[in-house]
């Protein structure tokens, strides 16, 4: 794994072996040990890491550039709202948080780099589900099983695909208590340079201190302005 840098997030085989020293056939059986255990990906001819690698450690986060571009504007939203800010990418049906800037005022969540949630109850879960192809959600919603987290939790695949259909078309997500009670999340896309969602910036916070009106009214322009701002730096990375 320690093969896969910024500079080479994907690698053929051969690139794997020449980079560790291995032969083919030990590098080949390796990799796919590794992607058995959910460690690497791969689309037939070139190997890259998955998030899962967070559970061994930082080696995900220093193959990408994405945590090290979001970072400072996380900490800018959240220095702006006083409030917990972070990012999140999909893996598989979780949601793992890959950037944080945390906040004293939201103590009674404990979340941290490499923490993850079912994506169904959380903001940033609802936006990157929105952001997959719908055969790939179909698929999802086919073997999903809805637990009740609170007293809010949605229950209904069908309400959460309605849910799922209103992020898409206004472009956040504003989930209220349904991961915790009292907890308030609001999220939107980061996608790369071909309109692809790549991850999920949001804003956390108590129930108590706001309201889902004011959460739209004033957290939500702040957290897209966030993104668009990340998505120009991450652009920026792709093309130097």
């Amino acid at each position: 794994m320690r093969s896969f840098t910024a500079d080479r997030r994907s690698q053929t085989l051969t690139q794997v072996a020449r980079e560790t020293g291995l032969d083919r056939a030990t590098a080949r059986r390796l990799l796919l040990t590794l992607a058995d255990l959910g460690y690497v990906t791969s689309d037939g001819r070139s190997f890259e890491l998955t998030p899962r690698t967070l559970e061994l450690g930082y080696a995900y986060l220093s193959s990408m550039s994405l945590p090290e571009i979001a970072q400072p504007h996380l900490q800018s939203l959240a220095r702006e709202l006083n409030e917990t800010a972070a990012l999140a990418v999909l893996d598989g049906d979780e949601i793992v948080y890959i950037a944080l800037v945390q906040s004293t005022r939201l103590m009674a969540v404990k979340i941290g780099i490499g923490t993850r949630f079912d994506a169904y109850t959380t903001s940033m879960g609802r936006v990157l589900l929105a952001g997959l192809p719908d055969a790939e959600l179909d698929e999802r919603f086919a073997r999903l099983k809805l637990e009740k987290k609170t007293d809010h939790t949605i229950r209904s695949p069908q309400t959460l695909r309605e849910e799922i259909d209103k992020v898409r078309k206004q472009g956040w997500s504003l989930v209220d208590s349904e991961l915790e009670e009292g907890l308030r999340g609001a999220a939107a896309p980061v996608r790369d340079r071909a309109g692809q969602v790549v991850a999920a910036a949001n804003v956390s916070v108590h129930a108590g201190r706001t309201t889902p009106e004011l959460v739209e009214r004033d957290y939500i322009p702040a957290i897209l302005r966030t993104v668009r701002l990340v998505e120009a730096d991450l652009v920026s990375a792709v093309t130097r």
